[in-house]
């Protein structure tokens, strides 16, 4: 059946589109504007040291992370969709829930526990074993930030694997291929678009990370943004967060273009799913898998249990006693679910109009909207904030209404996360099957009517999904938190994050393990389950 188009959309439907669509433009735009008008020539500092040495290293960062990311989250997608591997259903599942630690935490496990004095450095030089190097520089953010971001790969590629029918194995095998000629001529040029895409994102998410590398002091663009804007060297923020922001925009173009190359593919499968057989190798590939599920998951929560049970024994030996109490982590964890679910309805709302115009009218307000929705993907959280800062102190009015407001920090959690609600309501609104509103239509159901009896109910699992992924990503953003969150209120990544910079271990213990208990429940349920379905 021919799907049926409203020609003539309500003129609310459009203002709110249009509205929303300027919203979520506004921060980019502002930071534009601001570059190319500030006094002190932010632009004429672009060829400088103080900017491209950030430079040099973000990208020096990115492409290491990016390329290693790319080569294990590829052999560990195969090694659970395409092999004989032992345990590869378990492994599908542990080898993608690194995805639940933010890479400030997972950072801070890993300087704890494998620098000189930490958990596993201990164990080591117990046994005779050398020491650990120091965990930080470049060579610890490489190794942080590969372990917590291949995930995307993985995940990418493994739906890409699962959909390929099997007589491409079995034809290759048949011909006298090995299992190893098989995977690199054979399944990972059919992977290509998938590696491709899931690489660029991991491109982006390094080049707008600020957590990790924070912390392991490496001073890429994220990092040298936070300190000038908090050392009130403006022109140089305003010159790094411009080159940013064109970074950023530039990897999230390739990231549309990989996807839109990518081809489609038959969902027929075997009725007995073809294995490569590993052989002698299915213990390598068995140590692979092992390796990565310890670093990425083990270590991480075994550190943050080691800091919380011995806060406990030296609070109860008459040591130093905890800083905080159950109360203060039950308000703590209760800011932080709430003002994260405020945001997710907030951001379905917002887009809500624009994938009805999208899905049922030719409209351009909704192309363009939708457009400028999914393109604050490629805007990272430190500019949001460092937007929303520099907007806010431009007068005496601005500065008395927003700063230090509420209302600012769910607009900027908003604007970060939108294009994720973006994606997954359009698609829920796409699949309300168009003869309902024909029959509702030639009943005399107005606008209105047919939106409150058919399209809500039909998009509301789709809706809560969309919401969901927007409420998971709200608790575990840092930047936008640090920089915008009220006095006195706090959230579970800035009480974190405070605690690990203050050397409060047990305290950041005790909270990491809520939050990452929470990231767990909502990235098993949104993402890891949907993803295993495929």
């Amino acid at each position: 059946m021919t799907a049926t188009v409203d020609r003539r959309p309500p003129v609310g439907l459009r203002l709110s589109a249009a509205v929303a669509g300027t919203f979520f433009v506004l921060p980019a735009a502002y930071l534009i504007w601001r570059a190319l008008t500030d006094d002190a020539d932010p632009i004429g500092l672009i060829g400088q040291d103080a900017v491209l040495g950030p430079l040099r290293r973000t990208l020096v960062l990115a492409v290491l992370v990016s390329v290693t990311s790319a080569v294990i989250g590829t052999v560990s997608a195969w090694l659970v969709t395409r092999t004989d591997l032992p345990g590869r259903r378990v492994f599908d599942a542990l080898v993608a829930l690194p995805l639940v630690f933010p890479t400030f935490i997972g950072a801070a496990a890993m300087v704890r526990s494998l620098n000189p004095g930490g958990m596993i450095d201990d164990a080591l030089t117990g046994v005779g074993l050398p020491s650990i190097p120091a965990l930080d520089g470049l060579w610890g953010a490489w190794y942080v930030l590969t372990i917590f971001t291949y995930p995307y790969v993985h995940l990418s590629v493994a739906a890409r694997f699962r959909r390929l029918p099997g007589s491409i194995e079995q034809s290759a095998r048949l011909l006298g291929n090995s299992g190893l000629h098989v995977f690199t001529r054979i399944i990972v040029p059919q992977a290509r678009t998938a590696i491709t895409a899931g690489t660029l994102l991991v491109f982006l998410y390094t080049i707008s990370d600020f957590g990790a590398v924070a912390i392991l002091r490496y001073d890429t663009l994220t990092r040298a943004i936070e300190a000038n804007f908090t050392g009130f060297n403006r022109p140089v923020a305003l010159a790094l967060a411009l080159i940013l922001l064109v970074l950023a925009a530039l990897v999230v173009t390739a990231e549309r273009w990989a996807n839109a190359r990518q081809p489609r593919v038959g969902t027929v499968r075997n009725l007995t799913p073809v294995r490569t057989p590993l052989g002698r190798g299915r213990w390598m590939g068995l140590g692979f898998v092992s390796i990565l599920v310890l670093a990425g998951l083990v270590i991480p929560v075994a550190a943050l249990l080691d800091w919380s049970i011995r806060g406990f024994d030296r609070a109860q030996r008459g040591g130093r006693g905890l800083t905080i109490d159950v109360g203060e982590m039950a308000g703590t964890t209760l800011n932080t679910v709430a003002v994260s679910a405020v945001t997710a309805v907030l951001a379905v709302l917002a887009v809500l109009p624009i994938a009805l115009l999208v899905a049922r009218h030719q409209s351009r307000v909704g192309s363009a909207a939708h457009a400028l929705a999914i393109a604050t993907f490629a805007l990272p959280g430190l500019l949001v904030a460092l937007a929303a800062k520099f907007w806010i102190l431009q007068s005496d009015w601005t500065f008395a209404t927003f700063d230090d407001s509420m209302i600012t920090l769910i607009a900027a959690y908003v604007v970060r996360f939108v294009a994720l609600a973006m994606g997954a309501t359009l698609v829920a609104v796409q699949l309300v099957p168009d003869r309902f509103h024909d029959v509702a239509r030639m009943a005399g159901a107005d606008p209105l009517r047919r939106l409150t009896s058919i399209d809500l109910p039909l998009i509301w699992p789709g809706a809560l999904g969309a919401a969901g992924l927007v409420l998971l990503s709200t608790m575990k953003e840092l930047p936008i938190s640090l920089l915008l969150t009220p006095i006195g209120f706090e959230t579970l990544a800035t009480r974190i994050f405070g605690s690990f910079s203050e050397s409060f271990l047990a305290e950041a213990g005790l909270m990491a393990l809520s939050l990452v208990v929470f990231s767990f429940v909502a990235t098993w349920f949104l993402i890891i389950r949907p993803a295993s379905r495929d």
